[in-house]
């Protein structure tokens, strides 16, 4: 990669108290039988929503998100807002489409003056920040990126709906999902004992397969379509992404050089609580402790890598490898990452 790039600190944040399924059921009149298919199929135990779900009032956009994981961030890498150079952040669910979010964050936190990328795109969009911010950072322009993720997908809500006449493409989101927004701060500079950056890798993978999810901006021209705003292929989403989460993750150990009995650990696709079981099994890392966090903060898009790096830049000693694997299921793009810590730093 050139440059030895470190991630120095990373940060979250979630909007309001966690809701468990029993409750959501309860808002939408739905019986024990429609918590018992939750549970079964898909896990979630809690998720956050930016949202009065009573009133339907958005009460967190992303930008108040982000901003707030990028504060913790920095403080965690023990740096200011004045020591970022550049600024990415990967997002599905931007609060406009002008200005960006990463432009907003940018201002709350009274950063001027450098460039700034905001990417659009699914559950890969964290990677792919990252894989740009590195990219920007190894080129020697640039010394200190904040990378930024989230989603908030409860504005796609229809707090009015009956959920027990959606069809299942529809259902799916209303227990799937969370909000959240995350942050980590990557430098060239040498902070001993923090991880180095060894790999990224992202992919378009879509030619000729149909979207597994789509999200739709409304306009004064299209607002009384009757599409939904959002529509999900879980099927297609089963069925494909295990299948492409292994393809990275065989690619990049062998772009290292590195064996499975090397990884110590797995920040694996976070779908689902169901659907990561199935994904962690296939991938078949013997020695590596699964990095998830999916089961209580639902799907958070965007934002799960940083709650998964989070959790690993705690737990981390030297010396120790972990991987990291995202798919993007809208178009289907693969990515991945490797962090090493080593035992001299």
């Amino acid at each position: 990669m050139g440059r030895t790039i470190r991630v120095v600190g990373a940060g979250t944040a979630l909007p309001g108290p966690p809701l468990d399924t029993a409750a959501l059921a309860g808002r939408f009149g739905m019986d024990g039988l429609w918590r018992q298919w939750v549970d079964t199929f898909i896990g979630t135990r809690t998720r956050h929503l930016a949202l009065d779900l009573e009133t339907g009032e958005q009460r967190q956009t992303l930008a108040d998100l982000a901003t707030a994981a990028a504060r913790a961030a920095l403080d965690r890498a023990g740096l200011s807002a004045e020591d970022v150079d550049v600024l990415v952040l990967g997002t599905a669910t931007p609060d406009t489409l002008m200005p960006t979010a990463v432009n907003v964050v940018a201002d709350r936190l009274r950063i001027d003056g450098v460039p700034s990328f905001q990417l659009q795109s699914g559950c890969s969009g964290a990677v792919q920040a990252i894989d740009v911010a590195a990219a920007l950072l190894g080129s020697g322009r640039y010394r200190t990126a904040l990378v930024l993720g989230g989603d908030v997908i409860a504005k796609h809500y229809d707090v009015t709906a009956d959920l027990g006449a959606l069809p299942p493409d529809e259902l799916v989101n209303y227990v799937l999902f969370g909000d959240g927004a995350g942050a980590a701060v990557l430098t060239t500079d040498d902070v001993p004992g923090a991880p180095v950056l060894r790999a990224v890798r992202t992919r378009l993978s879509g030619l000729d397969r149909e979207p597994g999810q789509t999200l739709r901006w409304y306009g004064l021209a299209d607002r009384h379509k009757a599409e939904p705003p959002a529509s999900e292929d879980y099927k297609a989403i089963e069925e494909l992404v295990p299948a492409l989460a292994e393809e990275v993750a065989e690619e990049l150990l062998d772009d290292l050089g590195w064996d499975r009995d090397d990884i110590s650990y797995l920040l694996p696709p976070q779908l689902s609580p169901v659907m990561t079981d199935k994904i962690t099994s296939r991938l078949a890392f013997p020695l590596a402790k699964e990095v998830s966090c999916v089961a209580d903060t639902g799907n958070t898009g965007n934002a799960l890598l940083f709650f998964q790096l989070e959790a690993l830049l705690a737990d981390m000693a030297a010396p120790a490898r972990a991987l990291a694997v995202a798919i993007e299921s809208s178009k289907w793009i693969q990515s991945g990452l490797a962090l090493e810590r080593s035992a001299d730093g």
